[in-house]
């Protein structure tokens, strides 16, 4: 009998839970393979080896070939692959992540397909945002009034603060060195943000592309997200990197570093699923936890797949 290469794959229940990985890792000019169970990286520098089941999502930049033996590791460690463009500020294609099950993708469905419920979610998405205040009687419009002035505000409090020239948000995705050192440095790092709230999203069985703010994006959902920590984490960073270093080149590596370091410390990835599961009002019990398939039964109730429900008296057709 032919021997297995490689290592045994991992069970799902054997996985690290989403909460509990690092964050992300941004990789460019290099050749990915794999070893057992990791993933390794070689460069002009040498080669190091990533356990693969550790890591939320792999950002695969210009520059990189991957083995389909790589890829295989990735998708069954659920692992979210994403390829982006060069500095990380384009979105292209992903892989599969961990999520088998649909139970909160239903949920999610549910809330958003129903205006009422909708609206009380996006304004539980506000009220994450204004802490103190009290917003559970304002209509949208009056939502995003608020969080306008507020991100305005933000934005010149920071420019005061470092000392950086704000002449208000612009970027194209086509021309990143055509921006502005803050705008180069606020894309790359939201980016990064995107990256791992992509990851966390697909992770938990969520559609990145149901959105209660945002819509009609494929990422809808993971800019509704993004926008929880952006005052908190990469505008200040932004700023901070924008009147520090000079280059294109050296802002967008810079912002991408500072943003990953600053996930690292505070636990974001377990705030993310927490927050997400309190919007999608989930209790702890239902994160993943194993691969089940069902058959949908118009009475309201799942029944078992993998059943022959054919009674023993009924024809073949």
């Amino acid at each position: 009998m032919k021997k297995q290469a490689g290592a045994k794959k991992t069970k799902l229940f054997e996985l690290p839970r989403v909460s509990d990985r690092a964050t992300f890792i941004y990789i460019e000019h290099a050749k990915l393979n794999r070893q057992d169970s990791s993933i390794t990286v070689t460069d002009i520098r040498g080669t190091v080896k990533i356990p693969a089941a550790m890591l939320s999502v792999i950002m695969l930049g210009p520059g990189t070939d991957i083995s389909h033996r790589a890829v295989e590791l990735i998708g069954d460690t659920g692992t979210s692959i994403v390829w982006v463009g060069e500095r990380g500020v384009r979105h292209y294609a992903h892989g599969r992540a961990l999520s088998h099950f649909t139970r909160l993708l239903k949920k999610q469905a549910k809330l958003v397909s129903n205006t009422r419920s909708r609206l009380a979610v996006a304004r539980n998405m506000y009220q994450m945002r204004f802490a103190g205040e009290d917003v559970s009687k304002l209509t949208m419009q009056q939502l995003r009034g608020r969080e306008g002035a507020r991100v305005r505000s933000f934005y010149r409090k920071m420019a005061k603060k470092h000392g950086v020239e704000w002449l208000g948000r612009s970027y194209d995705l086509d021309d990143f060195e055509g921006g502005t050192p803050i705008n180069q440095a606020l894309s790359a790092a939201n980016v990064a943000l995107y990256g791992l709230v992509y990851s966390v999203i697909v992770a938990l069985g969520l559609s990145p592309g149901l959105g209660f703010i945002h819509t009609g994006h494929d990422l809808s959902f993971v800019y509704d997200i993004a926008d929880l920590y952006k005052t908190e984490i990469t505008i200040p960073i932004a700023f901070e990197v924008a009147s520090e270093v000079s280059g294109s080149d050296e802002i967008g590596r810079v912002a991408r570093l500072r943003v990953r370091d600053a996930f690292k410390g505070g636990k974001i990835i377990e705030r993310m699923v927490k927050d997400l599961q309190t919007l999608m009002m989930v209790k702890e019990d239902e994160q993943i936890s194993a691969e089940i398939i069902s058959l949908w039964d118009e009475k309201g109730d799942s029944v078992p797949h993998g059943v022959n429900y054919a009674k023993d008296d009924e024809p073949c057709q």
